[in-house]
């Protein structure tokens, strides 16, 4: 049950999208990293730059499907590297939507 339980969590962290941008948040590489610990879920945000200002809002979109699920959640944030930083910004302009 707890492995259900585990894949229904990464199932729904992967398809949560950016809201300007049409693509997950797994796929721009801000959701860097997901660690399960029994009933904890910490995941690890990378921004591309400090105090972007949907800072919040993207962490409460993982965040809130993830307390639905029955888990606690922490998160952390890191800026990303230099080379992270040009992969997100090639994948924003390829796939921007616009707010």
């Amino acid at each position: 049950m707890e492995t259900f339980k585990n894949e229904q969590l990464t199932d729904t962290i992967s398809v949560i999208k950016h809201p300007a941008i049409d693509l997950s948040l797994q796929e721009l590489g801000i959701v860097k990293e997901v660690k399960i610990e029994e009933n904890k879920v910490t995941v690890i945000f990378a921004f591309p730059f400090p105090d972007i200002p949907i800072g919040d809002q993207l962490i409460n979109s993982i965040g809130n499907p993830v307390k639905n699920l029955g888990y606690n959640f922490d998160s952390k944030i890191v800026i990303m590297t230099e080379a992270e930083k040009q992969k997100f910004l090639e994948l924003e302009a390829s796939a921007w939507k616009g707010l």
